[in-house]
């Protein structure tokens, strides 16, 4: 059978084979050939065996991945899968022989640096890199978030703290149905807000074999398309649907002769997996740990003895008859009010051992909304809001994957494993939802999905798409960028209120006043008057964080540190600072004195510059740039393209550049992708990713889409044979 991979002019690979196994084939070749660097950190950290070339920057996440049975669960899924669907299974191992097959040839510089060679993928390496990648992405750590503010401030802090939090992913997304369009063809555009890594999280791909052909956003280390594509017949593309479908539970714990056991909802202690695995850290010792599940799962932080920390959980005394039978308990051994604290974690796939792979081939296959539709189905996680359309006006706007029906308090907080009526009892049906005036937009807030989550992003991007779409009757493929880039800024307007409302202010003070009462708004990184908003707007955040109202919550227990980034008071002031100046009364903060030290405080040190001066754009790489600048060791690349660029939008913006006001302009979140699907022509349609093609530092599509990118431009959609140049 003949594979041929070709490229466009930005080096995205078009693939042609003659069957879609061979294709998958091809795939795994052409991905580990311009993202070898980057598929083996994904296969590392879906093992939890990072640390071992990246150190101790990496244990945490190890620890994590090891503790929580990434990889078990993975090498489930995968058995699982071919049993039910051997057809997809053997699709899988196609795409693993591909990227083993290019894996050992590669040059990726990176390795040098660490000294790692490429290792063997494993059939069910794609399902673990899955995994990985989304296992934090529901944000199960907000519970212990909640936890921590209900106990020092009461269940009313539920609400004034929530908001899109910073551990948190999301999306835009929006479909014009063929009535308001100028080609009377509907149009899906949108972006999918990540964490920005280099290489990028999202690989642009053309697939072609007899059964099909697709263009659209792939993930390195998955074959087919998932979240993002168009056969040219149908198109389809997600938003975060912002469910909760993780359980943390706090355990009882205590060791025996035999091992150790958990304490569980029938008053008994039950017998729990236990063994020790050894994770090693580049230039420092290995470090041993034990992974421990229960009957409700793996057993993520603490243990018999708590956290390393002494972390307890205080709960009433046991009764005598919660102790086994079996194994009587001595009356020494009888439960204190302070219990050592153990969290375990209850995920769908390490429940059913199904991740959801099956949905892949079938929404290749796809030619209408309605097979789309099926193939969601099979859908299990991460949960997301589907946007499709079709070229005979079929229209589709529904919820997929899978969440369990639990009690309330479930969704909330960690509960008690060892009271009854925490358990999962079967699975919600996934909503789903129309279109309004001929659109629909998406971006994480109250939606379709509200029944099955907790906390929502605000709404303001979701109701700026809105009304931008609503200012003209018509639109085309070509007009979405301007949708793409707006920078208008809803969320500030309580700080404004406020801001409007001091008086006795000194001249100083004054004078940044009027120039923020002057600004129209917009996040724009020429804008100076934005960039004053901003310093206040930090300012703010800090004082409201440095009350000691909310000291208690200053420093978080002592979780593992891949959990803290849901626990910082300082991100969850900034990311709930709306609510916070709205709310009637603030644990005896009085706010506007806060606003006026703030104004005070640039007023004496103001910014020097633009937004985009101190707002710039911090890509996540697992190997920081080398001091010779190249990140390689043997890149090409100059020290312009290198330095950070500064970026307009900010995290209520439809262009969503996400820093952390209070501790940082630097923006790691943003627009992963962008993407026009125009179903009059798929020819028409549009897309760009923030860096490049590949993952190669040097090569010159490793970042030649990045000034595209900052501009808000977009790349076209390349088809024809014609412009395109076969690879050898």
């Amino acid at each position: 059978m003949s594979i041929e991979i070709h490229r466009d002019a930005w080096g995205i690979p078009h693939l042609r084979a003659d069957s879609a196994r061979e294709l998958a084939r091809a795939q795994g070749r052409v991905t580990a050939r311009d993202r070898a660097w980057q598929l083996e950190v994904e296969r590392h950290r879906a093992q939890g065996t990072s640390a071992a070339f990246l150190g101790a920057v990496a244990l945490s996440w190890d620890t994590l991945a090891r503790r929580a049975r990434l990889d078990d669960t993975a090498r489930r899924c995968f058995a699982a899968l071919e049993r039910r669907d051997p057809e997809t299974a053997e699709w899988v191992r196609a795409y693993v022989d591909g990227v083993n097959e290019e894996l050992p040839a590669t040059a990726a510089p990176e390795f040098t640096r660490v000294g790692l060679t490429p290792g063997r993928w494993e059939p069910w390496t794609p399902l673990g890199v899955w995994l990985a990648t989304h296992i934090l992405f529901a944000g199960f750590p907000a519970k212990l978030w909640r936890d921590e503010a209900t106990r020092h401030l009461g269940p009313e802090a539920v609400g004034l703290f929530a908001a899109d939090g910073p551990g948190t992913s999301g999306s835009n997304g929006w479909l014009v149905a063929g009535a308001r369009t100028t080609t009377g063809h509907a149009v899906l555009a949108g972006d999918p807000h990540r964490y920005i890594e280099d290489p990028g999280v999202y690989q642009q791909i053309h697939l072609v074999c007899p059964e099909f052909d697709v263009i659209g956003l792939a993930v390195p280390g998955v074959p087919g398309i998932a979240h993002f594509g168009h056969t040219g017949t149908v198109a389809w593309s997600i938003t975060n649907a912002m469910a909760d479908y993780q359980d943390l539970y706090r355990e009882r714990l205590r060791r025996t002769g035999a091992g150790v056991e958990a304490l569980g909802p029938d008053g008994t202690w039950h017998r729990a997996g236990r063994h020790t695995e050894t994770v090693e850290v580049a230039g420092e010792a290995p470090v041993e740990i034990e992974v421990i599940e229960t009957d409700r799962g793996p057993v993520i932080a603490g243990g018999p003895e708590g956290l390393e920390g002494g972390g307890v959980v205080e709960e009433p005394p046991v009764a005598d008859a919660s102790r086994s039978a079996a194994v009587p308990a001595p009356p020494s051994a009888s439960l204190p009010t302070a219990t050592p604290l153990a969290l375990s974690l209850r995920y769908p796939p390490r429940v059913t051992g199904d991740l959801g792979f099956s949905a892949l081939l079938p929404l290749l296959r796809a030619r209408r909304t309605a097979d789309v539709d099926r193939a969601f189905d099979q859908w299990v996680e991460p949960v997301n809001v589907v946007q499709a359309a079709d070229t005979e006006g079929g229209l589709l706007h529904r919820v997929a994957g899978r969440v369990p029906v639990r009690t309330e308090a479930n969704r909330l907080r960690p509960v008690p494993a060892w009271e009854p009526g925490h358990e999962w009892r079967g699975w919600h049906e996934t909503p789903r939802a129309g279109l309004r005036d001929g659109v629909a937009a998406m971006a994480n807030q109250r939606g379709p999905a509200t029944p099955l989550g907790v906390e929502f992003a605000p709404p303001h991007r979701a109701n700026r798409i809105t009304v931008l779409l609503n200012e003209k009757e018509r639109w085309s493929a070509a007009d979405m960028p301007l949708i793409h880039m707006d920078t208008h800024l809803a969320s500030a307007q309580p700080l404004l209120e406020h801001i409007e409302a001091l008086d006795d202010l000194s001249p100083e003070a004054t004078a940044v006043r009027e120039t923020i009462r002057q600004w129209d708004r917009r996040m724009a990184a020429n804008s100076g008057e934005a960039a004053l908003y901003a310093a206040v707007r930090g300012a703010v955040v800090r004082r409201l964080a440095a009350h000691p109202a909310f000291a208690a919550l200053a420093d978080p227990p002592a979780y593992p540190d891949v959990l803290l980034p849901w626990l910082g008071l300082v991100p969850r002031v900034a990311f709930a600072l709306e609510h916070l100046l709205n709310a009637e009364e603030l644990y005896g903060i009085d706010r506007a004195e806060a606003v006026r030290a703030a104004l005070e405080e640039v007023a004496a040190e103001p910014p020097r510059g633009a937004w985009g001066d101190t707002h710039r754009l911090a890509p996540w790489r697992a190997l920081p740039e080398s001091e010779s600048g190249s990140g390689s060791g043997g890149g090409g690349e100059s020290g312009s393209e290198r330095e950070a660029p500064g970026l307009s939008g900010d995290h209520d913006c439809v262009l969503c550049t996400s820093a952390v006001p209070g501790l940082t302009d630097l923006a790691a979140r943003g627009p992963a992708a962008r993407y026009v699907w125009d179903l009059a022509r798929r020819e028409d349609s549009l897309w760009v990713v923030p860096l490049g093609a590949s993952g190669t530092p040097g090569s010159p599509h490793h970042r030649d889409q990045l000034p595209l990118w900052l501009r808000g431009d977009l790349v076209p959609v390349v088809t024809d044979r014609q412009q395109l140049t076969k690879e050898d």
